[in-house]
């Protein structure tokens, strides 16, 4: 809900513009305001109900929305001092509101802010209200909204008192003009009798001829008009009379008068609305040649760093060459500005002047305006007011635009701080310095506020600018010297201290410590955050009071608030961060695990499948070795048998040399003496496969060791033989591919404590890959195994031998070695260097698992590209106490 209200002289509101309220309920509306608005007022008012002002006879009664008693009449209020805003957070709570009908019933009114509407010259034309039926606080920027609003309510009052001037005046004016019409009609059948005269006291008079006074007695003839004005022109200030003739009768002065006024009141209207500088400006010289027949009205800048004029408003006609001429005037005197209007003669066809746009004996710019004909003593002298109203506007124009580059400076430094780093720490130091930079403060800190569990409050100042020439400074807060800004960070009041001796909003404990600690002058604004944290930015000054100007604390609020924002963002951003990195925790943990449970899966098919490939080769062996004793075990009797048959034979040859003819052609059928000879050879290599198969036999048995899952001592070399043995049809060679030499050095080893099935299935995957990455290489191609017992610093063994000692086995080859970056993954999971469909990236990782976790012992891969590779295998020849089963 939101209504404009207006006052008149006998102190009756009207309800001009409103948005949500129903008209019948208009009268509870503007008692509200009343008491509302009068309650703060009541001691400033200084009423004149006998007299109206110039708004009473100006603007007209209007009848409106509401009927109350009495027409409207303007207000006649004038105050001291500006209005304040007035604002009620909760009527309900508030004693003067809490029995009104609008609170207690429909719409139940809750919060009310009213923002008076006054006049440049202290008038208060009314109060613009704003009305909720629930509770709130206003910012402060939200305030300066709505007075920002009220102002321009205002200004649009006061360009409509100057407009109802001027109607007035343009009404008066025709009268005259007919008046002026009838004189000059008589003037004219008369001429011989009759003169019109302008005077001073009675206006236009008619004389006969031979009764016309002299001039200065009475007034000026109206045939002619003289006219004078200080003109400069070549450095030398002249009076120069102008005779010009009257064109027209009286009315055409009074016509002069009411555009004139009109004119005034454009400017000021012009001035008033505000805006950039060339808006202003612009509007300030279209109204010159609308109302003045100017050709053309021009107005600079004056900049002081080079000393030029930089144009910045023009209607009609323009010529550079006055900016030169003027710029020429005043390097002709350096250091001295010219204070009255200069005329013109870079264009000879027109009369033009130029007016110094002086503020504080200070040039800030200047306006020329240029005419075919010259103006009249009181154009001039509107121009000379016009001239000083803008020099004043150009530069308040100036100071605040100058105002708004430093606060958005500043306000785009914390931004873009804020959106660089997000540091809170990084962007309170830049607060704080930049603030102290700024309004050149000799400190400036930041101090977060809080209350301890005891209920105590605290001040803990984190971050602070101060000039490095201050001897003495204030670093802490006396705990009997927080109260009074506990008080106002809490209620987020401003505190703004000039004078520390003088100052009546600090108690006397409070103004004798800030003389201690040298504070003669001092600025908080507080902040509270999001999360409830609450703050305060403090402004110190120590050589000297200052009045801290309202665009000052208008600025640093802004600032306040920005920190605010830029606080909560880095706090949001922390939150953020360690919610992301609570995140990427779980899910690195998940990804783990995920990587787990896949390895143990992988694990599991693979020892699964070394389990079942085990308990084939288990069986297969079994079945293969019965036999083979069956054939190994009779070959012995077989040879003998041989043997026997074989000397009954020549035993045969011996007594009975000459056989039948039978026996010689069997003889020489079956070749006797070559079968007798390869009999036995047959024999002994049917023996060399037997004793073959029964080694084959015996090496997968102790390479699957299906029957032996417990630990236990067992020979190294046995294992490592046994791989070999079955690896031994890789290593042979096959064609044109040379075979791959396997050198042996084995030292002198105890047996070691260990799972056997599970260390040759180790063996099996190095001397695999060695086997692999020889596959393509040249010859020579080598393995060298080597076998060795290494002191070490493990612990003592279950079993009480061989305490602090490990076995030692290399397995290396003359492959094409191992890149850095594939050498760091190599006993991942399922990463492998082979093709794919080649290798599953299993071997190695369950390799290092039975060598470090099962056996607590090491694995390392030794290894530079082109150079080959290492492998070294640590494990400790007693079962450590930290190895569980």
């Amino acid at each position: 809900m939101a209504h404009l209200s207006l006052i008149d002289a006998n102190h009756d509101w009207w309800l001009k513009s409103q948005l949500g309220i129903e008209r019948n309920l208009a009268h509870r509306y503007l008692n509200f305001c009343d008491r509302a608005t009068l309650d703060q007022t009541s001691e400033e008012l200084a009423l004149d109900s006998n007299s109206l002002s110039e708004f009473d006879r100006a603007i007209p009664p209007q009848k409106t929305s509401v009927a109350a008693a009495g027409a409207i009449e303007p207000p006649a209020y004038s105050f001291h001092q500006q209005p304040q805003t007035t604002t009620i957070p909760d009527a309900s709570t508030d004693v003067r509101f809490a029995d009104h009908p609008l609170t207690v019933s429909y719409p139940f009114v809750k919060f009310y802010a009213g923002i008076p509407v006054v006049t440049s010259d202290g008038q208060m034309l009314g109060v613009l209200s704003v009305m909720d039926s629930v509770p709130r606080d206003l910012t402060k920027e939200t305030i300066n909204a709505l007075e920002a609003l009220s102002r321009q309510v205002a200004s649009l009052v006061e360009l409509r008192w100057q407009l109802v001037k001027a109607q007035k005046e343009a009404a008066e004016v025709e009268d005259i003009t007919s008046d002026g019409q009838q004189i000059s009609e008589l003037a004219r059948s008369n001429q011989d009798f009759f003169w019109a005269v302008q005077t001073p006291e009675s206006g236009t008079r008619i004389f006969r001829k031979n009764k016309l006074p002299m001039l200065g007695e009475i007034g000026k003839s109206e045939g002619l008009r003289e006219t004078s004005a200080p003109i400069e022109c070549d450095r030398d200030t002249k009076q120069i009379p102008e005779i010009a003739p009257l064109r027209q009768p009286t009315a055409d002065l009074l016509q002069e008068r009411s555009r004139l006024g009109v004119l005034q009141a454009k400017v000021g209207a012009a001035l008033g609305q505000g805006g950039t500088i060339p808006s202003t400006l612009n509007r300030c010289t279209e109204a010159m040649v609308d109302y003045l027949d100017a050709t053309g009205a021009n107005i600079w800048t004056f900049h002081p760093q080079t000393e030029r004029l930089e144009l910045q408003a023009a209607s009609g006609l323009s010529s550079q060459e006055w900016e030169r001429e003027i710029e020429d005037l005043m390097r002709a005197e350096p250091g001295k500005i010219p204070a009255a209007p200069v005329f013109m003669l870079s264009i000879p066809s027109l009369w033009a002047i130029a007016y110094p746009l002086i503020v504080e004996e200070r040039l800030v710019g200047v306006m020329a305006l240029c005419s075919s004909q010259a103006l009249a003593v009181g154009a001039l002298e509107v121009l000379g007011w016009m001239a000083n109203g803008i020099a004043v506007a150009i530069d308040r124009l100036k100071a605040r635009e100058e105002l708004l580059s430093r606060r958005e400076g500043l306000l785009f430094g914390l931004a873009s701080q804020m959106r660089n780093s997000l540091d809170l720490d990084k962007i309170l130091d830049t607060a704080v310095n930049e603030i102290r930079n700024l309004l050149q403060v000799d400190q400036c800190y930041f101090l977060w506020y809080s209350i301890s569990r005891q209920g105590e409050p605290s001040f803990a100042m984190t971050h602070e600018a101060a000039n490095p020439e201050l001897q003495e400074r204030l670093v802490e807060y006396p705990i009997e010297q927080v109260t009074l800004l506990a008080l106002k960070i809490r209620h987020r009041q401003t505190l703004r201290i000039g004078d520390a001796a003088t100052a009546p909003c600090i108690e006397p404990p409070t103004r004798a410590f800030l003389t201690d600690v040298g504070i003669v002058s001092k600025l908080l604004l507080p902040l509270k955050t999001r999360s409830g944290q609450m703050g305060a930015v403090v402004c110190n000054h120590y050589s000297s009071r200052r009045s801290w100007a309202a665009s000052e604390v208008e600025l640093l609020q802004a600032v306040v608030d920005q920190l605010a924002i830029a606080i909560d963002q880095a706090e949001l951003y922390a939150q953020t961060r360690a919610a992301a990195l609570a995140a990427q925790t779980q899910a690195r943990q998940l990804t783990e695990t995920l990587q787990n449970l896949q390895q143990k899966e992988a694990q599991l098919i693979q020892n699964e499948k070394m389990s079942s490939l085990g308990q084939m080769v288990a069986g297969v062996a079994h079945e293969i070795n019965n036999p083979v004793n069956f054939i190994y075990g009779n070959l012995t009797y077989c040879e003998q048998y041989v043997k026997d048959v074989l000397d009954l034979l020549r035993l045969y040859q011996k007594h009975y040399p000459q056989p039948c003819e039978e026996i010689l052609d069997k003889s020489e059928e079956i070749d006797i003496d070559f079968v007798v000879p390869d009999l036995l050879k047959i024999l002994s290599s049917m023996e060399m496969g037997a004793e073959r198969i029964r080694k084959i036999v015996l090496s997968l048995r102790n390479f699957a060791r299906h029957d032996e899952a417990e630990m236990k001592p067992v020979d190294i070399h046995e294992g490592i033989d046994s791989t070999l043995l079955i690896l031994q049809s890789r290593l042979k060679a096959n064609g044109l591919i040379p075979g791959i030499k396997v050198i042996k050095d084995y030292g002198v080893l105890p047996k070691v404590d260990c799972y056997p099935g599970q260390l040759n299935q180790v063996f099996m995957n190095i001397l695999g890959n060695a086997i692999d990455s020889l596959e393509n290489q040249p010859a020579p191609k080598t393995i060298a195994i080597s076998t060795a017992v290494v002191a070490s610093e493990s612990q003592n063994g279950e079993s009480g031998k061989s305490i602090g000692k490990r076995a030692v086995i290399r397995i290396r080859d003359s492959g094409p070695g191992l890149a850095e970056k594939a050498k760091l993954r190599l006993f991942d999971p399922f990463f492998t260097t082979k093709p794919v469909g080649k290798g599953t990236g299993l071997g190695l990782s369950i390799s290092y698992q039975i060598v470090v976790e099962k056996h607590g012992g090491s694995l390392q891969c030794i290894s530079q590209a082109g150079q080959g590779a290492e492998f070294r295998i640590e494990i400790p020849l007693s079962r450590p106490a930290a190895v569980k089963e």
